[in-house]
């Protein structure tokens, strides 16, 4: 079954869409020793930021999730990415640390509507056996936005400093022009439309167990992705005294590491299941480990970071595709991104956390990051197997089985 150009240009927009989102979270996290100086404050008090980010999260996932479900993937899709885009600039004027966790916390509102929205739409809209596929190259544009803001730290930081590291992050809403000339609305969410169907609180008491699970299993893998993240930068800068530039490379090459498993264990989950890919990949972030946090020279730390994101982000790349298997068919758009984003805002105390571990034991980067990553490997690997399997399950035929007994 061959695509459609409409089928093509969803998965390019929600791919741009998360990855540009990714791109204006990251930027942050390689300038908090900046901001701190700047300031006057300590590095834990600037990391408050990514806490408040991640918190509100499920805010905008259930704000934005909603108006989806309702009115549409691509309208919402559009106003989302306007709204973290608008926020985003105005970041880089913040005249005190105050007034920047105050934006960042309504950053962290518009980020965490376009995840679940995106995936959506693209769930809804490629062929079913594409979707393991297309689950890796949407999780993908999480370290492809990481990328995107370690070259740009690497090649502008020096001329800009950190305001202008957020200015730069305005660019992502030029994608909305691309989204309302060329993407066309779900067909689920047409199918679904003109039906009077369950309220979000009563489908979720319907699968409380389903709910409950999905959250659990999302904070730890919240851990899993900003316990070996967001401090990473922080790490080689402290502990190891990395100049910009080096920092720079070591993040370019982990998120390659990242983009590279992420593509290949959603399209395995195709061919072996969606729990077996995600048991397998987390596993491979336990012999890594040493590499990853213990090595003393920059090509190891290099090798280290790259082995240590295909293990991270392959799980993570099966993520998309199987909340949205699992979702029910009435809030595809809120459940997803919902349980997804709660698990954040249960999570989002890591950066704090990791930073305060570590002034306390004389700036041991390493043992915090590895402690992380080390415990929540082993819980995601034995969650997932009790995890539903939808591979391959027809939503178009589900939401109209829906609607004959709505």
């Amino acid at each position: 079954m061959s695509w459609t150009r409409e089928q093509r240009n969803v998965t390019i927009a929600a791919y741009l869409g998360w990855t540009l989102d990714a791109f204006d979270f990251f930027l942050m996290v390689f300038v908090f020793k900046d901001i701190a100086a700047e300031f006057n404050t300590k590095i834990t008090d600037v990391t408050i930021a990514l806490t408040l980010t991640l918190a509100a999260r499920p805010i905008g996932a259930l704000i934005f999730g909603r108006l989806a479900d309702k009115f549409g993937r691509r309208p919402t899709l559009m106003l989302n990415i306007a709204c973290y885009s608008l926020i985003e600039l105005l970041s880089g004027f913040s005249p005190n640390l105050t007034t920047l966790l105050v934006l960042r916390f309504l950053f962290g509102i518009a980020m965490g509507g376009e995840w679940g929205v995106g995936s959506a739409l693209t769930m809804e809209t490629v062929p079913t056996h594409s979707r393991g596929f297309v689950s890796g190259l949407l999780q993908a544009g999480y370290p492809s936005g990481y990328l995107l803001a370690s070259v740009v730290y690497g090649i502008l930081y020096q001329y800009i400093g950190w305001r202008g590291m957020f200015f730069v992050g305005v660019a992502p809403a030029l994608l909305v022009m691309y989204i309302r000339t060329s993407v066309p609305e779900s067909p689920v969410w047409k199918t679904m439309e003109k039906r009077a169907r369950p309220g979000l609180v009563e489908t979720l008491k319907q699968n409380w167990k389903l709910s409950i699970y999905a959250i659990v299993l999302m904070t730890c893998f919240n851990f899993f992705s900003h316990g070996t993240q967001d401090l990473y930068p922080t790490f080689l800068q402290k502990q190891h005294h990395f100049d910009p530039h080096t920092v720079s490379l070591i993040a370019i090459t982990l998120n390659i590491g990242a983009i590279v498993g992420g593509l290949f264990f959603g399209s395995l989950s195709e061919k072996i299941g969606r729990r077996r890919a995600i048991f397998i990949a987390a596993l491979i972030a336990l012999p890594v480990l040493p590499v990853w946090a213990f090595s003393t020279t920059a090509v190891t730390l290099a090798i280290g970071a790259f082995l240590m994101q295909i293990s991270v982000q392959g799980a993570w790349g099966v993520i998309p595709v199987h909340l949205n298997e699992i979702s029910p068919d009435e809030i595809r758009a809120t459940f997803p991104g919902f349980v997804y984003q709660l698990g954040n805002l249960l999570a989002s105390g890591n950066a704090p956390m990791q930073s305060a571990f570590a002034e306390s034991h004389d700036n041991n980067y390493a043992l915090a990051l590895a402690t992380t990553c080390g415990i929540v490997a082993v819980i995601i690997a034995v969650l997932i197997l009790f995890s539903r399997e939808r591979r391959g399950i027809d939503m178009q035929l589900s939401a109209e089985h829906v609607k004959s007994t709505a």
